[in-house]
């Protein structure tokens, strides 16, 4: 594998930023961050390596790396999205990209397939087609039973001890976005951050409120899901009447890193810092009590 970031050994599918006890109810995921690139996935693809970084949620683990201080654990993929991406269903697969059949259970009609982007990335985030051939059904199987699987073990091991300790759960679903994605209209501030919570399905309303008062007493603009309502994980971790409660919170990347080169900017620091306090905020919550959405 090609670390392309000061990324950690890319050994295991993913790194867990443990506290040494957890304090808060929250569990804190970032799915898209990892920058170990695979080597068949250099060989295959007919993109270079910046390019192919453009899916890339970069810096979002060192975002929110305060965690672990403030008692709560931290999952960070290692792998790249651009390689297999773990906010979606496992078998969401564009069979267009593969040169055998699909097996019948394969969702090949989802909307993420349609644009591309499904388990399987068929582009990066910008349109560009990865792949300069068509791949196995067999290496996708592969992905999903040593990147995917043991990612969302992990994540539902770190859910579950959460609420078998406090009684329930907030996961935050850590991600960037794209500036061009929320391009502010004339007389309006771009939006820095997007909260989604499903339209209030994922996660009861005090949750995405709290988050929301945060980090406009922070001078952030903040939007509720527009563009982004949540993914896989939200729809699938999100079950408020249980106490388990997703949400998804996408950073403009504007406000810390170089959008061309990838290059952090000091504001990444006070992001840290800023995310700190969000889920201290958060924290203050009683997901258990916290029932209905």
């Amino acid at each position: 594998m090609v670390a392309m970031d000061a990324s950690p050994s890319c050994a295991s599918p993913f790194e867990i930023l443990a506290p040494a006890r957890q304090l808060l109810p929250l569990v804190v995921a970032s799915p898209h961050s990892g920058a170990c690139y695979p080597d068949d996935l250099i060989e295959a693809s007919r993109l270079d390596p910046l390019s192919l970084r453009k899916s890339e949620d970069c810096f979002v683990q060192l975002i929110f790396a305060g965690a672990p201080a403030l008692g709560v654990p931290l999952l960070h993929a290692l792998f790249p999205r651009a390689y297999i991406d773990p906010n979606r269903e496992p078998y969401e697969l564009d069979p267009v990209m593969f040169e055998d059949k699909l097996p019948a259970f394969v969702n090949s009609h989802s909307p993420r397939v349609a644009v591309g982007l499904g388990t399987i990335a068929r582009v990066v985030a910008d349109g560009e087609p990865i792949y300069r051939r068509k791949l196995r059904f067999a290496e996708a199987e592969t992905r999903i039973r040593q990147l995917y699987r043991p990612y969302h073990a992990a994540l539902e091991r770190l859910v579950e001890e959460t609420v078998r300790h406090f009684g329930g759960c907030v996961l935050i679903d850590a991600h960037s976005m794209p500036s061009t994605s929320t391009r502010a209209e004339a007389g309006r501030r771009r939006v820095d951050f997007v909260l989604g919570d499903r339209l209030g399905t994922s996660c009861h309303g005090d949750v995405t409120r709290a988050a929301e008062a945060c980090l406009k007493s922070k001078g952030y603009s903040v939007a509720l899901n527009t563009p982004y309502a949540g993914g896989f994980t939200t729809r699938h971790y999100g079950r408020p009447i249980e106490g388990q409660h997703c949400l998804q919170i996408e950073i403009n990347r504007a406000l810390y890193m170089d959008e061309r080169s990838l290059a952090p900017k000091p504001y990444l620091d006070t992001l840290r810092i800023d995310m700190a306090e969000l889920l201290a905020a958060l924290g203050q919550l009683n997901p258990a009590q916290l029932k209905a959405a």
